[in-house]
């Protein structure tokens, strides 16, 4: 008979390949949080603020692709948050920081 100790070690090398928790390296925002939004998205804001202050200015057309835009993120976010929280579970037996316990 294998003692659950031993068990739940060689479970926890097959679900973590012998890699620690990953405390104090997760959540929002980080660097690359950083560099998406303040770097990498300037020629998206440029857009939007030229929608409305250039000439010919329309309004409901610069809404409409702000909607767009507001609609096409949250249902790539949303996604590729629930594909994460699967992952997770699936390949890491529990959900990910902060949404579950610290580490292994």
């Amino acid at each position: 008979m294998i003692a659950p100790a031993t068990l739940m070690s060689a479970l926890s090398w097959v679900l973590y390949h012998g890699e620690g928790g990953t405390e104090g390296l997760t959540g929002f925002p980080n660097i690359g949080t950083y560099l998406i939004f303040g770097v990498i998205l300037v020629p998206v804001y440029v857009m939007i603020i030229a929608w409305f202050v250039g000439e010919p200015r329309n309004s409901k057309t610069g809404l409409m692709g702000v909607g767009y835009l507001v609609g096409i993120t949250a249902q790539m976010w949303i996604g590729m948050f629930i594909l994460t929280m699967i992952i997770a579970v699936v390949f890491y037996g529990g959900l990910p920081e902060p949404i579950g316990s610290t580490g292994p």
